[in-house]
């Protein structure tokens, strides 16, 4: 074998490694891999809110559907919902990161 082999080689492995990557990101960004597209603005009606993991096989998942939430247990064995029908609480505010000069 010599160098030209080598840099062939070479050259289509980047390659093949470059467009797994770019299916990966389209798959991704258009929703492919789940199965559904991607809703932008209002139109989105549900959307996970916070996930907190219990253990390595168990997490609390709270998810937002329209004004409702719900908390959701996943785990190996399957899902247990454990309350349904939360009201929607506001995001509490952001703090405004530059502290306001005093006179």
């Amino acid at each position: 074998m010599n160098l030209e082999t080598y840099l062939r080689f070479v050259i289509a492995l980047v390659f093949v490694l470059a467009l797994i990557g770019v299916l990966a990101w389209a798959a991704r960004r258009f929703g492919v891999l789940r199965g559904t597209t991607r809703l932008r603005g209002a139109g989105r009606r549900l959307e996970v809110i916070e996930v907190a993991p219990i253990d390595a096989k168990r997490r609390l998942v709270l998810l937002r559907r329209d004004q409702t939430e719900h908390l959701v247990l996943l785990g190996t064995s399957g899902e247990l919902l454990i309350e349904s029908g939360i009201a929607a609480t506001a995001p509490p505010p952001v703090p405004d990161p530059k502290p306001k000069a005093t006179a």
